[in-house]
């Protein structure tokens, strides 16, 4: 069994990553996982092929958050002086959000069982998130006496707003799936046995288009958190443009003309 903190499986032009910790519920701790993340989604990125991915979690969690172990011994992230755990916060789990914001493919969190803390932090930073029905979320750092140390109040404001992340990330409270699809932290629930089907035959449809304009429009989403309309519209010109020029596009509108499905290349 492979030893790799997380696992890479490419389906196509789909990737599927899987959390490879079950000893730990999929803990986010350790160098190993840090750089996981970065390599791998820069080696998703290299590859125009690779239009989606997918992530979950091994075992029966999506992922603990951070390892409570450590933060009992003040190993780790944990250990030092206030400015010391400050430092090791930027250098260690605050790559992952960075990560993620630096990630041109669309990625989808297929949440298979517990997102806590920073696995609920986890989860909001991919661009879509559906759930099993056992799946369960807390924003639950207050529970253990600190914050969200990984970007939690900046992400999940913009996916569930205002008060609903401040009741969650003041209260700590454990929310179902249902409870998650209600307030849109998800956008579908389904079975267990149907997840990763379901999450895979989203990840299709999107993989059916064209890659380039799937890694621009996701550019498009991620600067829509933060930026103005003038800028946005200003971003969307310039890409349109080059849209527009692309043998995609081309093949996009002779497909629709002559009634096929196109064939898209990434160029």
């Amino acid at each position: 069994m492979s030893t790799e903190p997380i696992l890479c499986e490419i389906r196509g032009p789909i990737a599927l990553l899987t959390l490879n910790r079950p000893d730990t519920r999929n803990a986010l701790s350790g160098e190993e996982m840090f750089a996981a993340f970065e390599q791998l989604f820069e080696r998703l990125d290299a590859d125009l092929s690779i239009r989606a991915a997918v992530l979950t979690g091994a075992g029966s969690a999506f992922c603990s958050g951070g390892n409570v172990a450590e933060m009992r011994d003040r190993t780790g992230m944990f250990g030092g002086s206030p400015e010391q755990i400050a430092a090791h916060y930027r250098a260690g789990i605050q790559r992952i959000p960075r990560a993620f914001q630096r990630l041109q493919v669309p990625i989808i969190a297929a949440v298979n069982g517990a997102a806590i803390g920073a696995g609920n932090d986890l989860a909001c930073m991919c661009d879509i998130r559906i759930a099993a029905s056992t799946a369960r979320f807390a924003e639950s750092f207050v529970k253990v006496g600190i914050i969200p140390g990984d970007g939690g109040c900046w992400l999940l404001p913009r996916i569930v707003g205002a008060s609903r992340a401040a009741e969650l990330a003041l209260t700590g409270d454990s929310i179902d799936a249902a409870e998650a699809l209600r307030i849109g932290l998800v956008s579908r629930v389904v079975e267990p046995a149907a997840l990763m089907d379901e999450a895979l035959a989203l990840a299709a449809r999107i993989a059916a288009n064209p890659p380039q304009v799937l890694r621009w429009t996701k550019q498009l989403l991620q600067q829509a958190r933060t930026g103005t309309l003038d800028e946005a519209l200003d971003a969307a010109g310039q890409l349109q443009g080059q849209a527009h020029h692309t043998a995609d596009h081309a093949e996009a509108v002779t497909a629709f003309f002559e009634k096929r499905p196109p064939v898209f290349t990434g160029h």
